[in-house]
């Protein structure tokens, strides 16, 4: 979760456009969650920027339902000029489609536009966890199979599955607790209900930060720049690992001319040090490719994940 104060004031900055750019065409960047998650934030530190570059507004319409899954579904009915766009986290392009009869053909109904940044996850331990580090609290939830449960920001999203590969990886059976949102996944985890969350590091990097919650391990690779002393689920023995991006996405048919005037402006505000540092500060790393780029991303997610997800047995609701 990001300061409130932080978050109000990225908010403001977003959606004050100046003057000199109140046009009649409006860039709206959707973001299907509610205000203050990962994906709403960075649309907004991109929309700020992006105004100067494309000159015109661009602002940030929150439309959450689904997992991000609603927005989707009527973007592709949308003009496409360039006017509406989607932030998207990679869950909806590479995990729904094994799991959900969707809207959308999240290959053939949008046209990648640009990819944004790339990150992993958090294991995170509230007070109903003991002390120690994760070896220990795997431990802990294997005595103690009662309450050896998971928070993520929903079902079939990718903290969910990388929870179970986790689970998996550990030998250890933990039971996913679903929950609308990262926000309040977070307030159960610093209110003792849930002892573990995995979701993006800044749902928690504050918290962890102040003491109320302890990230004992993420997902990726390497371990991240926002917490150089957590170690890599590897570093700790345990041999899996889950990362994921979130992409910018237009309606089907854009033509390459819009698509390219918009990658520019996102390329340009990933450029800036002021909004790399910012990324970075939320647990994510700027990582711009081309809309050519995100395509081949997201082919690669969509396969990496199907084997586990099968594998899972997992029927949603």
């Amino acid at each position: 979760m990001i300061k409130r104060r932080h978050f109000a004031a990225l908010a403001a900055a977003s959606l004050a456009a100046p003057a000199v750019l109140a046009q009649d065409r409006t860039t709206r960047i959707w973001v299907g969650f509610p205000p203050g998650g990962s994906a709403d934030v960075i649309a907004r530190v991109l929309a700020e920027k992006m105004r100067a570059s494309l000159g015109q507004n661009v602002l940030v319409e929150n439309k959450p339902g689904a997992a991000g899954r609603l927005i989707l579904g009527e973007l592709k009915r949308m003009a496409p000029d360039g006017q509406n766009l989607v932030l998207s986290p990679s869950g909806a392009m590479v995990i729904a489609p094994h799991l959900y009869q969707l809207q959308y053909d999240p290959i053939k109904d949008f046209t990648p536009v640009s990819r944004i940044v790339t990150f992993d996850f958090a294991v995170t331990a509230g007070p109903a966890a003991p002390a120690g580090d994760l070896r220990a609290v795997l431990a802990w939830l294997r005595a103690n199979p009662a309450k050896a449960s998971y928070a993520t920001s929903g079902a079939g999203t990718v903290p969910h599955f990388a929870g179970l590969l986790l689970s998996q990886a550990a030998g250890v059976p933990i039971t996913h607790v679903p929950y609308k949102g990262g926000a309040p996944a977070a307030q159960d985890l610093i209110g003792g209900q849930i002892p573990l969350m995995v979701d993006t590091a800044s749902e928690t990097l504050e918290h962890h930060k102040a003491g109320r919650v302890r990230i004992l391990a993420v997902t990726g690779e390497q371990r991240s720049r926002a917490l150089p002393d957590v170690p890599t689920l590897r570093e700790m023995g345990i041999n899996t690992t889950a990362d994921a991006f979130f992409g910018l996405y237009g309606p089907p048919g854009m033509s390459a001319d819009t698509v390219a005037r918009i990658d520019r402006a996102v390329a340009e505000a990933l450029r800036a040090p002021d909004i790399q540092e910012r990324i970075y500060g939320f647990g994510l790393v700027p990582n711009h490719a081309p809309g050519p780029q995100l395509a081949v991303t997201q082919a690669e997610h969509l396969k990496k994940w199907e084997s586990p997800i099968k594998a899972s047995g997992f029927k949603p609701d």
